[in-house]
């Protein structure tokens, strides 16, 4: 498939945010709220978004506000756009065929509304039935007509362990785009992915939010990831620093990212939905009142304070804007880029800042 080989091309060496959805508590999407989240994404170094993910709840929207939310993006993205696509829960208790027609139909509706490629969640009933799982992969393609993201999710999240002989399988198909990986902290699990998409020759897309640098090391070319749904910078400037072969910078940034990523991917593991919420009302991306996650556990003030402190020692850390100012990448005198919108100035202007400048020692050339 010609739309395959250039979606691959375009996304090598990118970084997709796995977006989130504002809504209310009632779990009532904000349009508002998420056209505005979606025009600072944009504006970001991207190489295009996923929505429908798991970080965007993208199981538990109506069909209606999938519609609604899919065709924000693809009005604000320039890049490509991925939709996830599995049994949404309105579905209600199906059987294995139903999940199946399920998925292939929440595929087809990704492309009705303009999508470029689907992920397709893994039916951890399938788990051993490996001849079904690459079926399930082929009539998505076959029905949506676009490329396939193979999605290798672990089973804290509802998927299973794709073992190395179904990744090869899967990405034999003309179709297939690349595998993501998100192995939550498999080491050997994600290792052994990575060498069994290379032989493949697709996209190795890293979805390890507390194994980012490390999944980079391994192999990993690409990142589609859920801690992006927030201070985009900081993930970019890492695969940025590690793509351009910049080392030290790459053991900077990949730090930075780790501090932020034990604040927010943290048991209960489902609670990262919120975490990356309230870090996204911080960076004034998203309105407190659309900052809601109805579908996640219940979490104290103490993690949202946990957040919070976080990307406050990360703003006051000398090693961005000092560090950049002394390159010659800021003015010498002026807020660092981690400063939040509230402290320095209005989000706008943040978010260009921060657009110029990227994140820890300023930001190497963007490669898309």
């Amino acid at each position: 498939m010609q739309a395959t080989e250039d979606l691959v091309r375009r996304l090598r060496g990118t970084v997709l945010p796995a977006v989130a959805t504002p809504m209310d508590a009632a779990g009532t999407v904000d349009l508002g709220a998420l056209g505005r989240y979606a025009e600072r994404i944009a504006a970001e170094r991207i190489g295009g978004v996923a929505v429908w993910a798991h970080t965007g709840r993208g199981l538990y929207l109506s069909e209606a506000d999938r519609r609604r939310v899919l065709t924000v993006w693809r009005e604000a993205v320039a890049g490509p756009v991925v939709a996830g696509a599995g049994v949404p829960r309105s579905a209600g208790a199906v059987d294995r065929d139903g999940a199946v027609d399920a998925t292939v139909a929440m595929a087809v509706a990704a492309a009705e509304g303009g999508a470029d490629a689907v992920m397709v969640y893994p039916l951890a009933r399938l788990a051993g039935d490996d001849d079904a799982a690459v079926e399930l992969h082929e009539r998505v393609a076959a029905e949506s007509g676009l490329p396939v993201v193979g999605f290798f999710l672990h089973g804290e999240a509802g998927g299973y362990p794709y073992p190395p002989e179904l990744v090869e399988r899967l990405l034999a198909s003309p179709s297939a785009v690349g595998m993501k990986l998100a192995t939550l902290d498999r080491a050997m699990a994600c290792q052994d992915a990575i060498r069994a998409v290379e032989r493949g020759g697709r996209l190795v897309i890293t979805g390890e939010d507390r194994m980012f640098g490390p999944s980079l090391m391994w192999g990993a070319d690409t990142a589609l990831v859920g801690i992006a749904a927030a201070r985009v910078p900081l993930t970019v400037a890492v695969l940025e620093a590690w793509r351009t072969g910049d080392h030290g910078r790459f053991v900077r940034a990949s730090g930075r990212l780790d501090r932020f990523a034990e604040a927010t991917f943290r048991a209960p593991i489902e609670g990262y939905v919120q975490r990356m919420l309230w870090a996204a009302v911080w960076e004034g991306l998203i309105p407190e009142e659309a900052a809601h996650d109805p579908y996640g556990p219940a979490l104290p003030a103490s993690e949202r304070a946990a957040v919070v402190a976080c990307l406050e020692a990360l703003a006051k850390d000398g090693s961005d804007g000092a560090g950049a100012a002394r390159r010659g990448l800021l003015p010498a005198e002026g807020p660092a880029p981690d400063a939040p919108a509230h402290d320095a100035h209005d989000a706008q202007g943040r978010n260009e800042t921060t657009d110029r400048n990227g994140e820890t020692d300023g930001a190497a050339p963007a490669l898309w």
